[in-house]
């Protein structure tokens, strides 16, 4: 009979790009729950760290020690119709959360275009949407509930001098486990998908942001070609017309995700194939109009797996950002077969904001799981941060504390947050270690 220590349990996130050994799994069900286990964590020397989806590309939440689970802390807790405010347990995913607002009447601003996401991950990483007047998820925060590392369970509303810390808080300050947020009346948008020129979208970038609600851009590699969307809020009365069954299977099952996998199998088999297959799936993708649910148009499918490095950059600068990509592709450093992802944000006052005091625009490269991204993620990374670019907390980047100062006005008043709530570093881990410089 083995007498060894059992085997530790082996968590890795969706992209497969982060794998880790918990000493422990644990998944509480309310506030109280977490704070005693935080307590016993620290009364162990052990670090604690939450888990949603696992949708980040980073190690932001893996650990080697308490893993805490919030899966089933997802209820609604409670909705002020009079104020449109909905507090929520954190674990919520933003899946489910979509369709309970929607049947109260309600809906967030905005959304990225996945919706797996736990609240508190999507919060805590800065995720977001597009919208040249909008901001990220995390802007819809009216009030979230912290246990701090010393288990303490504290209320941050807008009036406290955390707010604009734990809004975007990496997980740096404690475990987000209830949270307010200000939601707006359901309504439908108008999308609009058409094939376009990449030229042609960058000529007309300024009015495409300023004229439409949400505007975004897909381009695809070592082509000029590029995909346009551009959604838009309908009058009061306005029918649903939702996208149809058989579009639905051919566009968004058929070529996004089955077409799309065997895309990708095939090319790492013969990487040359790539911009022939680029200019063909730039064509394949035809102009539709529907209108649906807002948090239907805004999230799509996305079952094939990849790594992510997705940088905001001014908006002033993206025309540059473009045309050096557009070089590194033309020398054939490497062939990239996933498209490339612009997406556009208002200005926000949140300290670890991506767009913190600055209107940006949103640069996402992408490789397939199976693929080494290094050299391209490097590659963009290089001329992200040459225009000042911030990474998304929860997308792949190699930088630190050093670089972060420079872009962030408020990161040592963040750091100074983060010494109050967690002084013994019991929500660390060698990710927050190297972005934070402790």
């Amino acid at each position: 009979m083995s007498t060894g220590t059992p085997p530790r349990t082996v968590w890795q996130n969706w992209a497969r790009s982060v794998r880790s050994h918990p000493m422990r799994v644990e998944r509480p069900t309310s506030t109280a729950a977490v704070a005693t286990l935080v307590q016993a964590a620290a009364t162990e020397g052990l670090t604690v760290k939450a888990v949603g989806a696992g949708h980040s590309f980073t190690s932001i939440a893996a650990t080697d020690g308490v893993q805490l689970s919030l899966d089933r802390m997802n209820a609604v807790l409670h909705h002020d119709a009079g104020t449109r405010r909905v507090r929520v347990q954190a674990g919520i995913s933003l899946h489910e959360l979509n369709p309970r607002l929607l049947a109260l009447g309600l809906a967030l601003p905005n959304l990225g275009d996945v919706d797996p996401q736990s609240v508190a991950g999507a919060i805590s990483t800065g995720t977001h949407g597009t919208g040249g007047r909008l901001h990220g998820i995390a802007a819809a925060v009216a009030a979230l509930q912290l246990v701090t590392g010393s288990g303490e369970v504290v209320e941050v509303d807008e009036q406290h001098p955390w707010f604009r810390a734990a809004s975007v808080g990496l997980g740096a300050l404690g475990i987000v486990t209830e949270v307010t947020l200000q939601c707006v009346p359901a309504f439908l948008l108008h999308a609009r998908e058409e094939p376009i020129a990449l030229p042609d979208v960058l000529e007309r970038l300024p009015e495409l942001v300023e004229e439409n609600d949400h505007a975004e851009f897909y381009w695809f590699p070592h082509t000029e070609k590029a995909l346009l969307k551009r959604n838009n809020r309908v009058p009061d009365g306005t029918r649903r017309r939702p996208v149809g069954r058989l579009r639905h299977l051919w566009d968004d099952e058929l070529l996004s995700n089955v077409g799309f996998e065997v895309l990708n199998r095939a090319v790492r088999l013969r990487p040359s194939l790539v911009p022939r297959l680029n200019e063909m799936s730039g064509s394949l993708l035809g102009a539709r109009e529907y209108v649906d649910h807002s948090h239907a148009v805004f999230v799509s499918p996305r079952r094939v797996r990849f790594r992510e490095s997705e940088f905001a950059v001014p908006r002033e600068a993206l025309h540059d950002v473009i045309a050096e990509l557009a070089q590194w592709f033309g020398a054939r450093h490497e062939t990239i077969s996933f498209p490339i992802e612009v997406r556009f944000t208002a200005a926000d006052d949140i300290w670890l904001s991506t767009g913190h005091e600055r209107d940006n625009a949103y640069v996402a490269v992408h490789q397939y799981h199976r693929s080494d991204p290094t050299t391209y993620f490097a590659a963009a990374q290089d001329i992200f941060t040459a225009h000042g670019g911030r990474p998304h907390w929860g997308k792949l980047h190699t930088l630190d504390a050093e670089y972060f100062r420079g872009v962030y006005p408020r990161f040592e008043d963040f750091l100074a947050v983060r010494d109050a709530a967690d002084p013994g570093r019991v929500f660390t881990n060698p990710y927050l270690a190297r972005v934070l410089g402790r």
